[in-house]
Order: C-alpha cells, then structure tokens, then sequence
C-alpha cells in the first residue's frame, strides 16, 4: 500500500532520459522515454524532481566506464532536489509535499521512486542544495581524507569556478589555507575572489607553470584537480615537499573514445620520490558511509550563511535556462563548452502551484 497527496492530481506519465547507447557522446547515447506513472512501494517515496545537477562525469556514465554491466538501457543522473509526492506505507520521516534532496541513480527524470530513507529532508526546494550533493562532498570529504589540508597550507584548485571546485575553495579558506584557483575567464576571476580565493589565475591570459614558479617557489602543498591533460602535469612539478595531489577527475578526456588518463613522465615521477610527495584519487562513492555527516555540515555552513553555492541555471547559454528532460542535453554541451560557472543545474519541472490556486 502506498499513499499521495489528496490534492495533488499526478499526471497519467512522465519523461525521463535514458542511456540507450554507449558512448562518450551524450546526445547520441540519450533518448527520451514516457512511461506510466510509477507508485511508491511500502518503504519508498515517489519524488517531484524539480531540479537536478549536472557533471561532467555524465558521459562517462553514458559511456559504460563506472560499472561494466551497465546495458542499455539504463538511466542517467546522480543527484536532485524536488517534492515528494507520494509516500509508501512504512514511510514515518517524510511526508507529502516535503522538500528533500538525495543521491540516486536516474534523476534525469520528472519523477522517482527511492528508497525513503535515502532523502534527505531540506528546508525550502531550491537549486543550492545539489550544490551540497556531489559536488560539495566532494570537495569536503576529499579535502580532509585525502588532501589532510591543514592550516598555513597553500592549496591549489583547478577549475576553481567550477561546480566542485568553488567548495573546494572555500572549504580549504576555512580551515585557514592559502588558495589559489585557476579558471578560464575575468568574470569567473572575480567569481572565486568573491569567495575568499587568494590568488585567482585566469590560464588564458596568464602562464599558470611561471606564477607558480615565481610567485610560489616553495611549491603547493595539495592540489585538488580536476582538468587532466597540461594542467596535471603542471601542477605536479609544483608540489612543494610532501605536497599531497588529489585527482579528481580529469574532464578533459572525458570526451575522447578512450578516456584520456594522465601519464606520469619518468621525470616526474623522480620528483615524486625526491620530494616524498603523493597522487591520490578520489571517488566520492568509495566513502558513502560519511555522505550523511558531510551533508549535514555543509547543510549547517549553508544556513547560517558561510558557505556560498554558485548556481548555473543557463545564464551563459545562447539557448536560454535549461528546462525540462530536454534541456539537460543543452545543459551537458554548455558545461563542455567551458561557458558554466557554478553548479550547473536543469530545473526538470516547474514550481507547484501554491495550495488553493
């Protein structure tokens, strides 16, 4: 037995993405299913998605690179926020028309059924708070697990104005660290100043290997990053003794057939020895078991006002704010176009009407 809101007539179907091809190309691993209304089961909800995060690590979903026995077809998505619409019998700790947030498999879709107690009830549906989903836990587990930052480090963030890397940023200003950004534009310079970064380098007006070399001679102590390719290997030979580098991706290799890894150079990895410093990788799903605990910090930071969550709805895009099942093809090509500033968000459904309209 289940249960739905008496006043909320749920449509007949609903839309959702689905991967029905693998390939590194999301447009043409996609489509668009409509299927009939799904229902809750006793210990589930069934959740309004109104709006959902995008990554860059998307494609690689859709190419079939994180589990090999994903077969088309399989839906897409990690992460959203919306209302929940129905509630199955068992369920005590929400109810319908509650806000949530949550972590699951298939977002890229107007509705959803999933586990109760995997939402995370919020305050109010906004866009904000996917920023402290994948994004924000990101940065906030693997800074302290991986990274060990400690106070009078400096620390070095590509990518900085990104959806990650803006809390990378502010999480390493906040326990007391020198920070230091990169990003491709003046505008998303002014961004990271906005949120305490120290030194903002825009790489395309400015030589990242010779402002470290000159400005940091002594190195950098972690480097979170997540651009792959020139990038990785600069910020390598910058380590400073016993610098810690976190691999968080590596978005520009993302699009090619094989993905594009960096190659440690034997030099490089003389360095590594010389100076006793290390390279980490980090997949936010090997540390679900503080998923909860890292929400609620940042949850705690994010309401009394000291952490701030940059939200791209589009503002960049040529096409507009993305919207619907639709958009988040529009949206995938905007974040690999370099234009995105933020977390990048599609809102899937529009607001409710408010009750008695």
């Amino acid at each position: 037995m289940s249960s739905s809101s008496d006043d909320m007539a749920l449509p007949a179907t609903f839309r959702k993405l689905v991967c029905s091809k693998l390939t590194q190309h999301f447009r043409d691993a996609v489509s668009i299913q409509t299927l009939p209304m799904l229902k809750p089961g006793p210990q589930d909800v069934l959740v309004r998605n109104r709006f959902t995060g995008i990554n860059a690590s998307d494609i690689n979903k859709t190419a079939g690179r994180y589990n090999p026995a994903d077969k088309p077809p399989f839906d897409i998505g990690f992460e959203s926020v919306g209302e929940v619409v129905g509630v199955g019998s068992e369920v005590k700790h929400v109810k319908v028309g509650q806000g949530v947030c949550f972590m699951q498999n298939g977002t890229f879709s107007e509705y959803q059924v999933l586990p109760a107690k995997l939402a995370i009830p919020v305050p109010s549906v906004q866009p904000e708070h996917l920023g402290l989903l994948v994004s924000g836990m990101t940065a906030d587990l693997s800074l302290r697990e991986c990274g060990k930052i400690k106070e009078g480090e400096t620390v070095l963030v590509t990518a900085a104005a990104g959806g990650t890397g803006q809390f990378a940023v502010q999480y390493a200003k906040q326990a007391g660290c020198h920070v230091i950004g990169t990003c491709s534009s003046d505008s998303k310079a002014e961004f990271l100043k906005s949120l305490g970064c120290d030194r903002p380098i825009n790489y395309k007006t400015e030589d990242l290997g010779q402002v470290l070399k000159k400005e940091y001679p002594g190195g950098v102590d972690v480097v979170y990053e997540c651009v792959g390719g020139d990038m990785f290997h600069t910020c390598l030979r910058s380590l400073a003794p016993r610098g810690r580098l976190i691999i968080i991706g590596f978005v520009s290799g993302y699009k090619e057939s094989q993905i594009a890894a960096p190659t440690i150079k034997p030099n490089e990895l003389m360095g590594l020895l010389a100076k006793s410093t290390s390279i980490t990788g980090f997949f936010l799903f090997a540390f679900a078991n503080q998923w909860q605990e890292s929400f609620a910090r940042q949850a705690a930071l994010f309401a009394k006002g000291a952490v701030k969550v940059g939200v791209d709805l589009g503002k960049n895009s040529e096409k507009g704010a993305f919207k619907g099942v639709d958009g988040i093809m529009d949206a995938l090509d905007y974040m690999y176009s370099g234009k995105s500033q933020g977390k990048l968000v599609v809102e899937v459904n529009e607001p409710l009407p408010s009750p008695g309209l």
